[in-house]
């Protein structure tokens, strides 16, 4: 993909985090795709994507993520990113979060993400959480 494809498909994929809908986010992601996020074991598939933009949506109801962002390489591109919104879920804390990070994906021959890692600083959410440790 060129460079415009790239910023076309990454605005449509902030887009659909913001959209509410869990199943729109997967819907980027190759049938077999990967979603790590922070290191941890990945979502593989479109259904447990689908699961884990769920979390997030269902911990910000108002959740926002923008678009900031591109760095093309090679083999990979960056998608650098802004989430936005109140933990106002089941359990939230109720405190307004704003935190960026990025995803590195690695698209397949169809088009779409064929892995992703995603990245931002865990400790930072926490604080803006308000989260306690137990």
């Amino acid at each position: 993909m060129e460079t415009a494809r790239f910023e076309d498909f990454a605005a449509r994929y902030a887009a659909a985090w913001s959209s509410g809908d869990p199943a729109a986010v997967a819907q980027f992601f190759a049938p077999e795709g990967s979603l790590a996020i922070n290191g941890a074991a990945p979502a593989i598939g479109r259904a447990a994507i689908s699961d884990a933009a769920r979390g997030f949506m269902t911990a910000f109801p108002d959740l926002r993520v923008s678009f900031e962002r591109l760095v093309v390489h090679l083999d990979r591109v960056e998608f650098h990113w802004t989430l936005a919104g109140s933990n106002t879920g089941p359990g939230g804390t109720g405190n307004r979060v704003r935190i960026s990070g990025s995803e590195s994906w690695k698209f397949g021959p169809d088009g779409l993400i064929a892995e992703s890692e995603g990245r931002f600083d865990a400790a930072e959410y926490q604080r803006q959480i308000g989260a306690t440790a137990k």
